[in-house]
C-alpha cells in the first residue's frame, strides 16, 4: 500500500484502528516539523530528538482517545509545550554558586530572555488550549484562517460551506479569544498574530 498519497486524516483513521503502516508515515512526514519547531527555541539536538519521541509515543498510545483534526497544527502546538516544559525545568534548576560574591562584577544589566520566551511559549499554550472550546466547525475554520493563512474563500471552498458562514465563524472565534486575552497581561505578540485581520 502506498501511504504517501494519503491524506493526514486518512492516515489517522487508519492510525486510530491500530495501522502501524500508517502512523509510520505520519511519522515520517512530520517529525522534522516538531524537531525544527523544538529546536528553535532550544538548540540541543538531543533534548529535541527526546521531545519527537514523546510526542509520537503519546499519540500512539493515546490514538484512541485523541481527537485530532489538523495534524500539523496539533504537532506544532505539542512541540512548543514540550519546549515550554523544558525551558522551565532548566530556569528552576539554574544555581549559579558563586564563593565571593561582593568581587562579582555584572557589567551587562539586560532583559532576561529566557523568562520571556517562557512566558511567551506559556500564553501561546493557553491560547492554543483554549481554542478546544470552541465548537468544533469554528476552530477547524479559525485554524484554517490564522494558522495555516488561508483566505475566507480558500476556507469556504475547502469546506464546502459560504464565505459568510467563515466571517461569522471567525467572528465568533475572536470574541472567545479577546475574552480570553484581556485577562492576561503579556498580550501584543499574540494579538498580532492572532487576532488582527
Amino acid at each position: 500500500m502506498l501511504l504517501n498519497k494519503y491524506s493526514d486524516s486518512e492516515l489517522w483513521e487508519a492510525i486510530t484502528l491500530g495501522d502501524s503502516k500508517a502512523f509510520q508515515m505520519l511519522f515520517e512526514r512530520y517529525w522534522a516539523v516538531i524537531y525544527g519547531t523544538a529546536f528553535s527555541y532550544l538548540k540541543d539536538k538531543e533534548a529535541c530528538s527526546e521531545i519527537v519521541q514523546d510526542i509520537f509515543l503519546n499519540i500512539w498510545q493515546k490514538r484512541n482517545e485523541f481527537e485530532i483534526s489538523c495534524f500539523k497544527n496539533y504537532l506544532t502546538s505539542a512541540a512548543r509545550y514540550h519546549v515550554y516544559k523544558q525551558l522551565k525545568a532548566k530556569r528552576s534548576s539554574a544555581i549559579l554558586y558563586i564563593e565571593d560574591y561582593d568581587h562579582v562584577t555584572t557589567p551587562h544589566q539586560g532583559i532576561n530572555h529566557g523568562d520571556e520566551n517562557i512566558t511567551y511559549l506559556e500564553l501561546e499554550h493557553s491560547v492554543e488550549t483554549s481554542l478546544y472550546n470552541l465548537p468544533k466547525r469554528c476552530r477547524e475554520i479559525f485554524i484554517l484562517s490564522r494558522m495555516d493563512n488561508l483566505t475566507n474563500d480558500e476556507i469556504a471552498q475547502q469546506l464546502g460551506i459560504s464565505k459568510r458562514t467563515v466571517e461569522n465563524q471567525i467572528t465568533q472565534a475572536l470574541k472567545f479569544l479577546r475574552s480570553f486575552l484581556k485577562h492576561t497581561a503579556m498580550i501584543m505578540p499574540l494579538i498580532t498574530k492572532f487576532l488582527f485581520f
